[in-house]
């Protein structure tokens, strides 16, 4: 393992979507514990600016940074940008994510399993999107979390299956529970919420938290539910160490298992969670996550293969 004081020298290339993001840092932080690093974020640059620099063997965006030992983006608006700036300067690639380029042209891609692509000297496979929880040991028995998102592309929503699902969960007066709306959240069921809100129950409107507000909340939280709609929340509440339930949001297509839909069900397959339904006939909810999380793994897959050669 590379123990040097000379830090890791790493080029962030973002298109600015949370969520990508949040991968992006999560994989930073957990690299960040293994050894120095001096991480700089650049803007994923337009398409006809990053094949030009690509072609010109220059990257002025980085005319100021040190080289890169590594060039990281999630999202495919990233990967023009981060060719552009791995030809002109060096380092190795890393894309995160199951790219849309031939997976040869990265040094490295970090792929949910979900993609069904195998892994390989340049391809690791993780549960899930990476993401910056960690787990944690100091969780609190009475202390329960619940994050609730709205409608998207793959669920359709109802304000009221969602309330009598949280009504029974939260039946259990002697835990305290933060339940938490996200932007897709409709209003309706805000203020169905709030109207529901009593003494053992706090809401929290997303306009309230702030980018570390959740991972606060996880690491306190011994048990949380994640509606069905929002995967990368359930990934999360897993790395954090909670025993986790997935509130139920029908499908809009319930005929079609697509590759999210399949992630979720290996996650109830081996009992690493559970739906409301299971959770009613057991009332059990799901086994802990026991293993590193998938950043800290892929950090340290990184720093012991690539080590003292990092420059490529």
């Amino acid at each position: 393992m590379d123990n040097r004081d000379n830090p890791w020298v790493v080029w962030c290339v973002s298109d600015a979507k949370p969520g990508h993001e949040n991968q992006t840092r999560g994989l930073v932080e957990a690299l960040a514990d293994l050894v120095p690093v001096d991480d700089h974020w650049l803007p994923a640059l337009p398409r006809g600016r990053a094949l030009r620099c690509w072609l010109g063997r220059r990257f002025p965006a980085g005319a100021t940074l040190p080289d890169p030992d590594l060039v990281i983006g999630a999202g495919s608006a990233t990967h023009l940008t981060l060719f552009a700036a791995r030809r002109a300067r060096g380092g190795r690639s890393v894309v995160l994510m199951k790219p849309g380029l031939p997976r040869r042209l990265f040094d490295l891609c970090v792929i949910p399993e979900h993609d069904g692509v195998p892994p390989s000297s340049r391809v690791l496979v993780t549960c899930g999107v990476l993401n910056r929880i960690r787990p944690s040991t100091g969780k609190d028995p009475y202390k329960g979390l619940i994050l609730i998102g709205g409608p998207s592309k793959h669920h359709r929503w109802d304000d009221t299956s969602i309330l009598v699902q949280v009504r029974e969960i939260t039946a259990e007066t002697r835990i305290h529970w933060t339940v938490a709306t996200s932007r897709r959240t409709p209003v309706s069921m805000l203020a169905e919420l709030r109207d529901y809100q009593t003494g053992n129950i706090t809401v929290v409107p997303w306009q309230e938290t702030g980018p570390d507000w959740l991972p606060r909340q996880l690491a306190d939280a011994f048990r949380v539910w994640i509606s069905e709609d929002s995967v990368s929340m359930v990934y999360e509440a897993l790395t954090s160490g909670a025993h986790c339930g997935l509130l139920e949001v029908p499908p809009r297509h319930p005929h079609r298992h697509d590759r999210v839909r399949r992630g979720l069900q290996k996650l109830i397959d081996t009992s690493l969670i559970v739906t409301f339904s299971q959770w009613e006939l057991t009332g059990r909810l799901g086994e802990i996550w026991d293993g590193p999380s998938e950043a800290q793994r892929v950090a340290r897959w990184m720093v012991e293969t690539w080590g003292m050669s990092r420059h490529g």
